[in-house]
């Protein structure tokens, strides 16, 4: 009983501490292929095979009830302590290569999420994408900030050329 005890509080602690959580099911995959999921997210989640009951008790203490539909059949769980994105499109590609894995739903932001929403979080940028995106954007305003400031200075350096060069053909 102290195990089943230990196991939820551990469970709870993941759920509360997690970015998000995507609930899969594995049915069908072997040891080895786990160990590679595991592998392909490790940098960002940890991927947990999970009991259902114990599960829904620690989901729920944390305050998250969605899932307890989908607690059936072999469940493991994706706690996510990174990337959110770069972890939803490791479990997209995954699948597609082993189809016996499903994403069932997951929890994200405070709210829940189909397997289908999951799906489409996998299709986002990665962080580091969008970042560097956005600092094309500030390099790209400055540039154009500094071309805006130059601008006048070197038309005003034409302008004052120019009355000196007709001011000595006149002269």
């Amino acid at each position: 009983m102290a195990n089943k005890e230990a196991t939820v509080a551990e469970l709870t602690e993941n759920f509360r501490s997690s970015n998000a959580v995507v609930l899969t099911e594995y049915r069908g995959l072997t040891v080895a292929q786990l160990k590679t999921l595991r592998k392909s997210i490790s940098e960002h989640a940890t991927y947990a095979v999970v009991k259902n009951t114990l599960t829904k008790i620690a989901a729920n203490e944390a305050g998250i009830t969605s899932f307890d539909d989908d607690l059936v059949g072999p469940s493991a769980i994706a706690f996510v302590h990174g990337d959110t994105v770069a972890v939803a499109k490791a479990l997209r590609d995954f699948a597609k290569a082993n189809p016996l894995l499903v994403v069932k739903g997951g929890y994200f932001d405070g709210a829940p999420l189909t397997a289908a929403e999951v799906g489409k979080l996998a299709d986002l940028e990665s962080r580091e994408v969008l970042l560097a995106k956005l600092a094309g954007a500030f390099k790209a305003s400055l540039f154009g900030a500094a071309y805006m400031f130059n601008a006048p200075l070197a038309q005003a350096v034409r302008t004052v050329d120019a009355l000196r060069a007709k001011q000595e053909t006149a002269a």
